[in-house]
């Protein structure tokens, strides 16, 4: 990406409250039917949306401790993510993950991955692994340019006569070499 394209104003990224999930599923609405609509039919994506994005499953997965967090250019949001860390196995599992289409190529995505892996080391989680569409090519570039691998792929069945192919990506987090206490502070407030 060309440095011109990199945005320079102030980028926050922040804990989304239960104010915040209207916002939230009106940019997972814009993105998915901008970025997904070669890639999932239109049956497709409102299932999805209805099933991952509905006001009440949102909120119970806020009270349910899956931290969902905003990243904030000069007070406008511009995209999202939303992940959980599970003790069991010291992972912290990247649940999703999107810029809004007009804000995209400007390091947003670049930004929220490294969010994403201060508090997978603030958590002391050993990788973060994420499922991402096998047809989705510019996320899955994003996620190997942020050290993401595929590990593996796989298929899920979602009801509704409906999979989801994916590509499972990992990134080991090294304990021998933590983030700085600055990449691992809180990011905005």
């Amino acid at each position: 990406m060309p440095a011109s394209a990199l945005s320079t104003r102030p980028l926050s990224i922040r804990r989304a409250t239960a104010a915040d999930i209207p916002l939230l599923r009106d940019m997972a609405e814009r993105t998915w039917r901008q970025c997904y609509a070669a890639i999932l039919s239109p049956e497709q994506m409102d299932y999805m949306l209805s099933r991952m994005y509905a006001l009440d499953v949102i909120a119970r997965e806020m009270t349910d401790g899956v931290i969902w967090e905003m990243a904030i250019e000069d007070e406008v949001p511009v995209g999202f993510h939303s992940c959980a860390f599970d003790s069991a196995d010291q992972s912290l599992k990247l649940h999703k993950l999107y810029v809004l289409p007009n804000a995209q190529g400007l390091g947003f995505g670049q930004a929220l991955l490294a969010r994403v892996r201060a508090l997978a080391a603030a958590l002391t989680a050993r990788k973060i692994w994420l499922q991402v569409n096998k047809n989705n090519a510019a996320a899955i570039r994003a996620y190997e340019r942020a050290g993401y691998s595929v590990e593996r792929a796989a298929v899920f069945d979602i009801g509704g006569g409906f999979v989801m192919d994916d590509f499972i990506m990992a990134l080991a987090i090294s304990s021998a070499a933590p983030l700085s206490a600055k990449d691992a502070a809180p990011v905005g407030t």
